[in-house]
């Protein structure tokens, strides 16, 4: 969608977009602190349809670890994020490991899908940084672009437990990590530590917008998904669901 197409009560999902992702500092060591797992998503969506005449839409690619091992399998991978230092890092290696894919300089809610029907929309952390008006409307968007029986996979920070407990289980994840970087980075600029911290957790929490299970969950349906898988990590801060549109 243009930006002068935009409605002016539309989210500007630049100011959602959190922070760190627009700091290439953090993005440029991004890929040492969180692994997507790319292949072994590969791995699991081939065994639920993925393939070589398949089209692939990755919303809020980031850094692209899954787009990038989708686009070696995959006949179209669509890698859509509204960063800038994200999409330049996500084309150096696109170059790098030869692989061919479109990056869009779009978000979840200003991206429009050209050509078939996608097969399949991944997304992987980063819905939460849209409030859940937003999340529904998201999901809506999506269930639009993807064909009758295709899949949403769908992986974020999402509380599973109950609410009474969430201010201990806050402060507990928060006490889980180190205040700051540990004592080697004291020796190390800023631009190369990696590894995540309290003061990381106290911001997601405080200024994204993760939300509990019990209130994403109802969206599926009311956006055209059917759960087909939902798994939830044993420290109830993480949500993998498989989803059919229908």
């Amino acid at each position: 969608m243009a930006r002068s197409n935009r409605p002016g009560w539309l989210l500007d999902e630049m100011r959602s977009i959190g922070r760190e992702n627009l700091d290439p500092a953090h993005v440029r060591h991004y890929d040492e602190k969180e692994d997507a797992e790319g292949a072994a998503e590969v791995a699991l969506l081939r065994s639920h349809g993925l393939g070589s005449d398949s089209t692939v839409v990755d919303l809020g690619a980031g850094t692209g670890q899954f787009a990038l091992a989708a686009a070696e399998v995959c006949r179209r991978v669509v890698a859509v994020d509204p960063s800038p230092p994200m999409r330049d890092l996500l084309r150096e290696q696109a170059r790098q490991r030869g692989v061919g894919l479109e990056v869009v300089a779009d978000g979840f809610l200003t991206y429009e899908h050209q050509g078939e029907p996608a097969d399949l929309i991944y997304s992987r952390f980063a819905l939460h940084h849209l409030p859940d008006f937003w999340k529904a409307m998201a999901l809506g968007r999506m269930r639009q672009m993807l064909r009758r029986g295709g899949t949403l996979r769908l992986w974020d920070v999402v509380y599973h437990f109950p609410l009474p407990e969430a201010e201990a289980r806050i402060e507990q994840w928060c006490a889980s990590l180190p205040a700051a970087p540990g004592p080697a980075a004291a020796r190390t600029p800023p631009e190369e530590q990696s590894g995540w911290t309290r003061a990381d957790i106290e911001e997601h929490v405080r200024d994204e917008h993760s939300t509990f299970t019990w209130l994403l969950e109802e969206m599926f349906p009311r956006a055209g998904f059917q759960v087909r898988e939902a798994v939830y990590s044993d420290d109830g801060f993480f949500a993998r669901y498989l989803l059919t549109a229908v």
